[in-house]
């Protein structure tokens, strides 16, 4: 960045995704809605998994689990931008923009641990089917869980002291952040000192939340897929791969473009591709989520058709009981 003359800042602003005037009413209504789609789509996959004891299983625990880091992921950005759009006021106060940030770093890293254990409870289920149920017992699944959020909070409680030295970094007169939400790697790109350290650390952080727990996923799958090969008849083959078919869409669909972000910073100054990028697994993904694992678990189509057939049952009884 080009040296300016240091300030002490009160707040950003968020360019969001377009300068022209004229788009910003599309822009406003396709991600309210699509925010609307998450949460509705997600806490009712909740309520469906909560009140079906046949959905009372270790992948619909973790699922349920999935769905509700979705909720809070997407919350931590889109209602501030959805305000920003309404008010016509880009700006977010720097403590704001500290909190979206230590906030978006937590869910994200809790949505890559729920996606990791997801993959060794479908592994349990293929490789040891006969001993699933002990493997998996409720005990062990609270703990998976309960252990995610401890080392999403232990991560994350790590990415904030990164965040509080940003704090103590010099910042420049220009305070305009090319993005939707307040996005670390950005927020660095408008200090006026040397980041090289900050940098390293937050590409260190990616490669130890992303890769790592990307790799454990790959080897799990590698074990699958050699037990899958292994089943002779076709339908068993079929069925194994349908049940993993939900699970492998929404990590390929997070992590490439998760990923592909950092990755594209380090080597490329486009704003408009990270922006893009950014859109699809802060906004996209948690939308598509409930509808890729309803759509293709019987189990869960089954359950959410109840729940959808009871609301004009009930329509109709008050319609009754005032007539």
């Amino acid at each position: 960045m080009e040296p300016g003359n240091e300030t002490q800042i009160s707040e950003f602003l968020l360019l969001g995704l377009s300068k022209k005037i004229e788009l910003q009413t599309l822009i406003f209504g396709l991600f309210l809605s699509m925010y609307l789609i998450t949460v509705i789509g997600n806490l009712l996959l909740i309520l469906a998994v909560s009140s079906d004891p046949h959905l009372h299983t270790p992948m619909y625990f973790f699922l349920s689990n999935l769905s509700f880091v979705d909720v809070c992921f997407t919350s931590t950005t889109i209602p501030k931008m959805l305000k920003n759009i309404r008010t016509k006021n880009k700006a977010i106060t720097y403590e704001g923009c500290i909190t979206q940030i230590h906030f978006f770093l937590l869910f994200a890293t809790m949505e890559i641990f729920l996606l990791t254990v997801m993959a060794y409870d479908r592994f349990v289920a293929i490789c040891h089917p006969l001993r699933y149920t002990i493997i998996m017992n409720p005990r062990v699944c609270g703990l998976l869980a309960l252990m995610s959020w401890m080392m999403s909070c232990l991560s994350v409680t790590s990415s904030l002291l990164e965040t509080l030295t940003v704090l103590r970094l010099p910042f420049c007169t220009n305070m305009k952040i090319p993005h939707f939400f307040c996005d670390l790697l950005e927020v660095l790109k408008l200090t006026c000192s040397d980041t090289l350290i900050n940098n390293v650390v937050v590409y260190f952080g990616a490669i130890v939340l992303g890769v790592f727990p990307l790799f454990w996923i790959f080897f799990s799958y590698s074990l699958i897929f050699s037990s899958i090969l292994r089943i002779s008849s076709a339908r068993g083959k079929y069925k194994a791969f349908y049940t993993c078919g939900s699970h492998l869409f929404v990590i390929s669909l997070f992590y490439s473009t998760s990923l592909g972000v950092y990755l594209s910073s380090a080597v490329t100054s486009s704003s408009r591709t990270i922006l893009v990028a950014s859109v699809m697994y802060t906004v996209v993904t948690p939308m598509l989520n409930p509808f890729i694992y309803s759509l293709r678990i019987r189990d869960m189509k089954g359950t959410l058709g109840r729940l959808l057939s009871r609301v004009p049952s009930f329509n109709d009884g008050i319609v009754v009981g005032l007539s």
